[in-house]
């Protein structure tokens, strides 16, 4: 499913028009990726899941191609972790 179908999903089941659905999904969006980026903080959905960063430690890999070492230093990455109401409904 993309943004388009999703936006369109929410306005026929509210009956808001396009356009504004469009610009709270894009600013629930921006908030999520504002929070986990410059706050660091995890978001939490009751019941749908949670937007968390985890966190990479820092590690030794191969360029294979040019066959060399390198150090790939810590790092967090963005995640998506279900709520257990989610996981169970997708089971059935």
């Amino acid at each position: 499913m993309t943004k388009a179908e999703i936006v369109n999903e929410i306005s026929k089941k509210t009956g808001i028009d396009k356009a504004t659905v469009l610009t709270a999904v894009e600013a629930f969006m921006e908030s999520v990726k504002e929070s986990l980026i410059q706050k660091e903080d995890n978001v939490y959905l009751r019941g749908f899941g949670s937007f968390i960063l985890k966190k990479r430690a820092k590690k030794t890999a191969r360029n294979i191609s040019k066959n060399t070492t390198i150090i790939i230093d810590e790092h967090n990455i963005p995640a998506f972790k279900p709520a257990k109401v989610f996981v169970d409904a997708i089971k059935k």
